[in-house]
C-alpha cells in the first residue's frame, strides 16, 4: 500500500507511521534533520484493512491525523 505524508507544520522532528491492525503496529519511523520538509513516501505490508495513523512530532508537541485504508481483494481502496 503506497502511503504519503505530507506536513505543513513548521520544524518536524519526526514522523511515524502506525498500522493499527498489524502484528507489529509501527510500520515507519522517520527521524528529520533541521530545516527538512515534513514529507515522507513509503510502501507498507496490509494483510486487512485497518486504521493508518500517522504521528508528526515537532516543537515538543505531537500531532497526529487517521485515515481507513481498506484492503480488497486483488489490491487496496
Amino acid at each position: 500500500v503506497p502511503v504519503e505524508v505530507t506536513s505543513k507544520i513548521a520544524g518536524p522532528q519526526s514522523i511515524a507511521i502506525i498500522v493499527e491492525k498489524n502484528p507489529q503496529p509501527l510500520a515507519a519511523s522517520f527521524e528529520l534533520s533541521n530545516g527538512t520538509e515534513g514529507y515522507v513516501h513509503v510502501r507498507l505490508k496490509m494483510d486487512q484493512s485497518s486504521n493508518v495513523r500517522v504521528v508528526v512530532n515537532a516543537g515538543g508537541k505531537s500531532f497526529s491525523a487517521v485515515k481507513e485504508v481498506k484492503v480488497i481483494v486483488g489490491g487496496c481502496g
